[in-house]
């Protein structure tokens, strides 16, 4: 789960970033931090639509390479 203050760095940073959702890229949600709750985070993605996911989702800075979840 990703800590309070990395979701905070991002979203006063404005990060751009990618949440890992399953080893597919096509299913990614790239956006920008704007909430989270305990269980939450609010990503809003380049169409401005607002998207509510879970916090156990890999969070990752968009510029860095994708982690794929298959790995051992």
């Amino acid at each position: 789960m990703m800590t309070e203050d990395r979701l905070n760095d991002f979203r006063l940073a404005a990060t751009k970033v990618r949440v890992v959702r399953d080893a597919d890229p096509a299913n990614d949600v790239v956006g920008i931090v704007v909430a989270w709750d305990d269980e939450h985070v609010l990503i809003r993605r380049q169409n401005r639509r607002v998207r509510k996911l879970s916090r156990d989702y890999l969070i990752q800075p968009f510029d860095q390479p994708r982690e794929d979840l298959l790995q051992p």
